[in-house]
């Protein structure tokens, strides 16, 4: 089974990846930034951790208020580093872990959270600004990452006591995972700061002081705090500390602090810190009880006969084909489609196997395959095809047969709109006849 090896915090200010990337280690206004990373990564060194789970905030880079999620966790198989405005850092992508973090989601919805799940999004340097220093790539990352991400930004936010609450469901995921997968949590943001208005510049370094020590020994009183009261001790940016709580949640009640550190060079204040859990592993059928409770709503569903639920491992494993067929919404995009398809097939990259299912409209294949009916059904309305005849291919029947176990055999539609050029199929019901 998955074990937790034990829990990083880590500051995740933009300034440490500028030191890093700009060799600041022997400046003394730097150096103390450098120092207070080195235990951690030596203590990863010697743990080995198979998949980091870091927990962070977004900074409005990859995540606009369009759509804003309190918990998205990552599931994709890679991730690369965003650009934030100046280019990207030169950092390699780091590689996920899709199995994994398809289980930790399905377990923690079993235990009603009601998690949103990102892929192919960049991460910023909520992630890759103590990431580098955590574990510097040579080449390659030495870990697989799944990130979490926390909607800290746009008020309402998670209650620290939500998040707290979900780092003891994310340990009862983690230790249902049947691999045996070594897992550190890592926990960024903060410590006091505030980045905007008349009040930017605030710090407090005793509070800072005090949640380090309330974290490790008391973290319900943590818990128990509004949003105001972290506000106004640590400023509302501040306020993102939070975070770690979902890691505190994840460990014993009780933790050793094997290394703490802090610096305020300007901005923020920055920390890290390394505990390690006193609890001991569950028992196997504390596991097998567990991984129950994350299969469970699912379980028998694999004996329905032509029946493919969208899990999110589906969802990993078709995601390009997803998202090309999803970009036929856009009118450009649909236009150069039908105008030559091979080109659009090129630039999205597909597959041989992935253009073949589109080409000869296999939409059976394309199931199979695991796309999502809802993009045959816009792939239908684009080349002028009625869901009817989808359903029918899908079952393997003529569409006449179909319609014989319809009530209304002539009652035939797609998801076309005003674009949609005259359909063969769209007559009235009396000319049909």
């Amino acid at each position: 089974m998955a074990t937790i090896i034990g829990g990083i915090a880590a500051s995740h200010s933009p300034t440490i990846g500028f030191a890093q990337d700009r060799n600041k280690r022997s400046d003394p206004a730097w150096a103390p930034i450098f120092e207070s990373f080195d235990p951690v990564r030596a203590w990863l060194d010697e743990k080995k951790p198979d998949v980091l789970l870091l927990v962070y905030n977004d900074h409005v880079t990859s995540f606009f208020f369009d759509h804003y999620s309190a918990f998205a966790l990552g599931v994709g198989a890679r991730w690369d580093v965003a650009d934030e405005g100046g280019g990207a850092r030169d950092l390699p992508a780091i590689g996920g872990h899709p199995a994994f973090a398809a289980h930790v989601g399905r377990a923690l919805m079993a235990d009603e959270f009601d998690m949103s799940f990102f892929q192919q999004r960049p991460l910023d340097h909520g992630c890759f600004s103590p990431l580098s220093m955590l574990c510097p790539p040579q080449g390659e990352w030495p870990v697989k990452l799944v990130p979490l991400q926390v909607g800290v930004l746009q008020f309402p936010i998670p209650t620290a006591r939500r998040c707290y609450k979900l780092g003891q469901a994310l340990r009862r995921a983690i230790e249902s995972y049947p691999e045996p997968l070594r897992v550190a949590l890592v926990a960024t943001g903060g410590l006091s700061h505030q980045v905007h208005g008349e009040r930017a510049g605030f710090n407090n370094t005793e509070w800072d002081q005090q949640f380090l020590d309330l974290f490790e020994q008391d973290p319900e009183r943590l818990a128990a705090m509004s949003h105001a009261e972290y506000a106004a001790l640590g400023g509302v940016e501040g306020a993102e500390v939070i975070m770690w709580l979902i890691m505190r949640g994840a460990l014993s009640a009780q933790v050793r602090c094997t290394h703490r550190s802090y610096y305020l060079p300007s901005m923020t204040g920055i920390a890290t810190a390394i505990y390690e859990n006193f609890a001991a592993a569950p028992s196997a059928a504390e596991q097998v009880r567990r991984q129950a409770v994350a299969e469970a709503q699912l379980a028998g569903a694999e004996a329905l006969s032509g029946a493919y639920p969208f899990t999110l491992e589906r969802s990993v494993k078709a995601y390009r084909l997803n998202h090309f067929l999803h970009a036929l919404i856009d009118p450009a995009v649909r236009a150069a489609f039908l105008a030559d398809p091979e080109a659009a097939f090129e630039r999205a990259g597909l597959t041989e196997q992935e253009r073949d299912l589109v080409r000869r409209r296999d939409w059976r294949g394309l199931i199979h395959y695991g796309v999502i009916f809802f993009m045959l059904e816009k792939l239908g309305a684009v080349v002028g095809v009625s869901n009817l005849h989808i359903y029918a291919a899908m079952r393997g029947e003529t569409l006449e047969q179909f319609q014989r176990t319809r009530n209304q055999p002539g009652a035939l539609y797609s998801v076309a709109g005003h674009d949609a050029k005259e359909l063969a199929w769209d007559r009235p019901s009396t000319e049909a006849a």
